[in-house]
């Protein structure tokens, strides 16, 4: 395999919320993302921004098929969970290495929590993990999870 460019991952997600920047503030305060890069389309629309967790990279950006230009055919498919009735198609998972302190920043700052914390043990071969569920601020959903053990498969 070919190596990725400097400080990308293999898999970045894009996600398309109705209120991009609002969206990119909310998941700064609460789950601890950092602005990498954030462009501004010439209306002061958000037209691309990376937000990193670690070495994770995420893109944020607007879920509008009004915007212009040669992407916009695809881009009439592109939603927010907030605005088709808080429904789902995928959900991210994310390391973080305190888990609970992750849980209880997100809360605070209005994350529905809709799995609480929990430790799923697979056994002794495979691995333990403590995480909890959460929507974030238009419906989007996520995994906090902390490794507890790491097995011997």
């Amino acid at each position: 395999m070919k190596p990725t460019p400097p400080g990308w991952p293999r898999i970045s997600p894009a996600l398309f919320y109705t209120d991009p920047r609002r969206a990119i503030d909310w998941l700064c305060q609460a789950f601890g993302f950092e602005v990498r890069i954030l462009v501004d389309g010439p209306d002061g629309s958000v037209m691309h921004s990376e937000l990193t967790y670690g070495d994770g990279v995420i893109m944020v950006s607007g879920a509008s098929a009004e915007a212009p230009g040669p992407d916009s055919h695809w881009r009439q498919r592109l939603t927010s969970p907030a605005s088709i009735g808080g429904r789902v198609t995928q959900a991210l998972a994310v390391y973080v290495d305190d888990v609970q302190a992750h849980h209880d920043r997100a809360a605070a700052h209005g994350a529905e929590i809709c799995d609480p914390l929990t430790t799923q043990d697979y056994g002794p071969e495979y691995w333990s993990d403590r995480g909890y569920g959460a929507y974030d601020c238009e419906g989007h959903r996520w995994w906090f999870m902390q490794r507890l053990r790491t097995g011997s498969a």
